[in-house]
């Protein structure tokens, strides 16, 4: 037999061997957590409270108020037409300057495929959706709170984004950032 066939017969041969050994006896990695003793008994160990953080959005409970600081929710009042008393109450505890930059970020991530990098309602997807300009009159006379409380809940045909931006620092960015689009829009500048 010639030596390179030998060669070939004989890395085959360690191939084929190799690799059954390695499937088969080899234990998957998958199968070293059974060998951890408290996962078997997890199932009745103490309970896990996912909603033990303030910064977690949730629906309160109604008749409750939250002690840890939590933002309360407005939600119901919300969705009935022309309540808006409570959104327009709300004062943007931000600083301008020192939160444009996530505005710029959450609204280039969330708002701008509805109303466009300028706000202009000419995203991808506001095209066909009808999505309004936010450099209108009509959006530049909304307040603060309201263009806060249309993010957390949504309002007409756009979803709510409070499940998305859930931390209420991020969503006051976002007004800050619209109203440095529409501060650009007339030419003036914030």
């Amino acid at each position: 037999m010639r030596p390179s066939l030998r060669g070939a017969l004989a890395a085959l041969t360690l191939f084929g061997a190799g690799c059954h050994w390695y499937y088969d006896k080899v234990p998957s990695p998958d199968q070293l957590w059974y060998l951890i003793p408290w996962f078997d008994h997890m199932i009745r160990s103490p309970a896990f409270h996912p909603y033990e953080r303030s910064d977690i959005p949730r629906r309160s409970v109604p008749g409750t108020v939250p002690i840890t600081g939590a933002e309360g929710d407005w939600s119901e009042a919300w969705t009935r037409r022309g309540e808006y008393s409570i959104a327009d109450g709300l004062v943007n505890p931000t600083d301008p300057a020192a939160v444009l930059a996530l505005g710029d970020t959450a609204y280039r991530t969330f708002c701008a495929p509805c109303h466009g990098v300028t706000g202009a309602g000419d995203g991808l997807v506001g095209r066909r959706m009808a999505a309004p300009s936010l450099l209108s009159d009509r959006a530049r006379a909304l307040s603060d709170g309201h263009i806060y409380s249309v993010i957390r809940y949504g309002r007409g045909v756009m979803w709510r984004y409070g499940d998305k931006i859930h931390d209420p620092e991020r969503r006051w960015a976002v007004v800050h950032y619209v109203r440095r689009l529409q501060a650009g829009a007339a030419g003036g500048g914030r």
